[in-house]
């Protein structure tokens, strides 16, 4: 396989993909830190690409605190917007491909249909308009992109849903989970494999593509589902959204439709329960 680079390797995509590269014996590939691939140093990337010659770059850095971005818009719209230009840039002056990975809050969510990649989008808070911008800026700067649009990403790594509510589940009787806030989780070890499926590939279908795990799901019924995987005696309260008001507005029903990437790249995608237990599993077993 030709070389990739990954961008964000530390966060919890980026460790992921080091997870799923180990396990397919994927060597060609390397994890700069942090200091090493700062996507707000334009001319630092464009050394570290020149240096590495990735024919893929994989951008997982992103500003992600939803409800910090609506007092940190500098920041959020720095990280997202302008680090995602900085790199198509230096993807571009380097021959390199990118894969963007980018959100289903870039839509607003007020319909219940599977959404489309070619569906207006239009965020509803400041994190999902700054991952919007560095969407069209990648779009604006090179040809060569596969942005993938994915939602609710959780893992055994980093800080997550999955883990939270494990951790609130062992100390309390009863927690309130928001029932009417819609969508899909992704197991992130999921998303690193079709990354590597869509290279493997190599595909010219450029462009953007939504990928989450299959199936549909409240926050609620989600943390349900890892309280029962788990074996965790809590008792789960279903409230409103209006019940548990936060910064940032969230999009009611995100659910994405992921014909497109399943059709272009034959891809199977695992069901978002099934892919649960198989977390929690690996969480057991880093516990043990």
């Amino acid at each position: 396989m030709d070389k990739i680079l990954v961008i964000g390797a530390g966060g919890q995509l980026g460790q992921c993909l080091k997870t799923v590269a180990s396990r397919r014996g994927i060597t060609e590939i390397v994890f700069p830190s942090e200091t090493d691939a700062n996507i707000l140093n334009q001319a630092g990337l464009q050394d570290l690409l020149s240096k590495e010659q990735p024919a893929f770059v994989i951008n997982c850095a992103a500003y992600t605190a939803v409800d910090k971005a609506e007092d940190e818009v500098e920041l959020a719209k720095a990280v997202n917007e302008t680090g995602a230009a900085n790199l198509a840039i230096a993807c571009a002056a380097n021959g390199s491909t990118l894969i963007h990975v980018s959100t289903d809050f870039v839509f607003e969510g007020n319909e219940v249909k599977l959404l489309l990649e070619d569906d207006i989008a239009h965020p509803i808070n400041v994190y999902g308009q700054t991952k919007l911008d560095g969407e069209k800026a990648v779009i604006a700067l090179l040809k060569s992109h596969f942005i993938l649009r994915t939602s609710w990403l959780y893992s055994e790594y980093a800080n997550n849903f999955v883990k939270t509510m494990l951790k609130l589940g062992a100390d309390r009787d009863e927690l309130n989970i928001i029932a009417d806030q819609v969508g899909t989780p992704t197991y992130a070890i999921d998303l690193a494999n079709a990354i590597f499926d869509v290279i493997e590939s190599c595909s010219d279908a450029y462009g953007i593509y939504h990928y989450s795990n299959e199936g549909v799901t409240s926050w609620f019924d989600f943390a349900k589902a890892i309280f029962d995987i788990s074996e965790t005696a809590v008792k789960v309260n279903p409230i409103p959204g209006s019940a548990y008001p936060t910064k940032a507005i969230r999009p009611a029903f995100s659910v994405m439709d992921k014909s497109k990437i399943k059709n272009t790249f034959n891809l199977t995608i695992p069901y978002w329960r099934n892919s649960l237990v198989e977390c929690i599993q690996k969480l057991k077993e880093n516990n043990n």
